[in-house]
């Protein structure tokens, strides 16, 4: 999958959030969206995968050479985020259950190997609203990576957890480098992995041109 954007930009009322993105993001490479809180992260990742209307340039999305309408992209794209919510009427294994009637997981895993990976067996059956926002963040971050998708976007991805599932959630990162479309919106280099190119949101403020600069290597 290959999301290109061109001369990109989304304001609020006279504000510009971003302004002049224009690169290609391509299938098998890892992106950190960084930037001073409130400069619009989460907005741009929203942007990319299609919730949010920009305000100006274009935003296309291709696989296998295909142009993928943008009505029909969200089969394609997974996503993570703190304040995405989980149905806390739900046990563990109800939502994911439910979760995977809509998408595939990325090697046909069964209920019980999925908790595995997790590393949440012994919560199988105890509601989510049982849960501490640490296992609710496990849980959403392994619905959307193990879900057999292009694109992965993750939002403040380590939110919330524990350095034992912080290395956790890096281990399992690392394991889909190379293999999908990764963003991962965060000011904590500890969450993606050394080397990944930056997009600074500080890069892309009130520009009047098409800004192909201001993606860097960590």
């Amino acid at each position: 999958m290959t999301i290109s954007v061109s001369n990109l930009g989304k304001r609020f009322n006279r504000e510009w959030i971003f302004h002049g993105l224009t690169t290609e993001f391509k299938l098998g490479n890892t992106y950190a969206i960084t930037g001073p809180n409130g400069s619009g992260k989460s907005t741009l990742m929203q942007v990319l995968w299609g919730q949010t209307p920009y305000s100006m340039g274009t935003v296309s999305y291709e696989i296998n050479g295909a142009i993928i309408p943008d009505d029909e992209v969200f089969p394609h794209i997974s996503i993570a985020a703190p304040y995405m919510d989980l149905i806390e009427e739900f046990t563990l294994s109800e939502q994911i259950d439910f979760h995977f009637r809509f998408k595939k997981t990325v090697t046909d895993l069964s209920t019980k190997s999925f908790l595995e990976k997790l590393q949440l067996e012994e919560a199988a059956n105890k509601p989510i609203r049982q849960f501490s926002s640490g296992m609710k963040q496990r849980l959403k971050l392994g619905l959307s990576m193990f879900s057999a998708c292009e694109a992965l976007f993750l939002d403040e991805p380590t939110t919330n957890l524990d350095s034992r599932s912080t290395q956790w959630y890096m281990e399992n990162l690392i394991g889909l480098t190379g293999k999908k479309l990764i963003f991962i919106a965060t000011n904590q280099p500890t969450d993606y992995p050394i080397g990944t190119p930056i997009i600074n949101l500080s890069d892309f403020k009130r520009v009047t041109t098409p800004h192909k600069q201001g993606i860097q290597s960590s």
